[in-house]
């Protein structure tokens, strides 16, 4: 995607017509993902294993580091609105909401038709929608056409049991695929914790009660830090 670059010349000139005007130029910084994509914020901060940046819309967004391949400064002169943008929550693509969560769909590049459906299934079921973003990233990393070696189908790698479980008919349907998806993991919700149930949505539910907690198994393990992490959860 192309970038416009302002001459140094005219940024002078803008920052000077800011603070005539009352407002006050701020640094700004370009954030470069993994996936290639970058985002314009207006600061950022590491906390632990995870990037806190300061959205120029206002509030912050939590991510992973190993989502962020670098920050570097932005040319253009970013001037902070007079008065910051409202925070809070919608539950639609892209909301921005309080320091502590996580812009999933913005960072996990969801194709829009998708987010609908995951929109859809979460509301219809009662489920945390980025919890749902986060499982189909790590599950098949949204490709609708994904199959595992053990036969798991589609954007939420639906076991051929799991699919007949829920009636679906054509696992590879985006659609079909992710309302029995999201209705399976709230069954999983029902019995244990979120933290519990993302194991047993690996693992199945039968080895976690077996175990009385996430499986000794080094996938699943590491399945559940996934998930979790880029739910922010």
């Amino acid at each position: 995607m192309k970038r416009f670059v302002v001459p140094r010349a005219l940024c002078s000139v803008l920052g000077a017509l800011c603070i005539v005007l009352g407002a006050t130029p701020a640094s700004a910084e370009i954030v470069f993902l993994t996936s290639g994509r970058t985002m314009n914020v207006a600061a950022h901060r590491y906390d632990g294993d995870m990037v806190v940046l300061q959205l120029r819309s206002g509030g912050f967004m939590r991510m992973p580091k190993e989502l962020v391949d670098k920050v570097g400064p932005d040319e253009v002169t970013w001037v902070p609105p007079a008065e910051p943008a409202s925070v809070g929550s919608t539950g639609s693509t892209g909301s921005i909401r309080s320091e502590g969560s996580v812009q999933v769909p913005q960072v996990l590049g969801i194709p829009a038709h998708v987010e609908a459906l995951i929109a859809k299934a979460a509301a219809a079921h009662d489920v945390d929608a980025n919890l749902v973003r986060a499982l189909i990233k790590v599950e098949s990393a949204y490709k609708p056409k994904a199959r595992s070696h053990k036969g798991a189908m589609g954007l939420m790698q639906l076991m051929p049991a799991t699919a007949r479980e829920y009636g679906v008919r054509n696992a590879y349907d985006p659609a079909e695929n992710i309302n029995a998806g999201v209705k399976h993991l709230k069954s999983l919700l029902n019995q244990f914790d979120v933290r519990l149930a993302v194991a047993a949505y690996n693992a199945g539910a039968g080895a976690v009660q077996r175990y009385g907690g996430i499986p000794p198994y080094r996938e699943t393990r590491e399945y559940v830090r996934k998930v979790l992490t880029l739910a922010g959860l």
